[in-house]
């Protein structure tokens, strides 16, 4: 795989790779798909405010994406970065998601960044081994805080300390 700094020409694979999970599953709270205007105007936000956003490519096709953002706009958590890892769905289980947290892990600011935040849909069993595998420490488990496709989903969040 190789990971690079994404561009705004790769927002409309972002939004396939994310509309899947947004029609599809709870893994995302999100209820109407994303446009790909949309997402190039997300993707300028977190670009233009310093944060990360980098996809993974597989024979010229993107794979993968991550990115990471502020977790909350007081000035207290200014040191506190949530990150957010999709796969295409057709590419889970082959390592992606391990090579792009390696990745996210090795290019963090940690001048920056205290502590690197995930939150998750309960269940996923995937996103929470991935996390764990690389040391992040479940921290909340808030129940019944998200509705989609009419069932109440619950919410964790993992923590990593730099």
């Amino acid at each position: 795989m190789i990971i690079r700094k994404a561009t705004l020409d790769d927002a409309r694979m972002i939004c396939k790779i994310y509309n899947y999970y947004i029609e599809n599953t709870a893994v995302t709270f999100e209820t109407e798909p994303v446009s790909e205007i949309e997402m190039r105007r997300r993707m300028e936000e977190i670009i233009n405010t310093g944060y990360t956003f980098y996809v993974g490519e597989v024979n010229g096709k993107i794979t993968g994406y991550y990115y990471t953002h502020h977790w909350n706009n007081r000035n207290a958590y200014a040191l506190t970065v949530e990150e957010s890892i999709y796969l295409d769905t057709n590419e889970t289980g082959k390592g992606y998601g391990t090579q792009l947290m390696e990745h996210l892990l090795h290019h963090i600011d940690t001048s920056k960044t205290h502590v690197l935040i995930a939150g998750i849909c309960i269940p996923n069993e995937g996103s929470v081994k991935l996390h764990e595998k690389f040391g992040f420490k479940q921290i909340s488990h808030m129940k019944e805080v998200g509705r989609k496709f009419d069932q109440w989903r619950d919410v964790g969040h993992w923590q990593l300390i730099f």
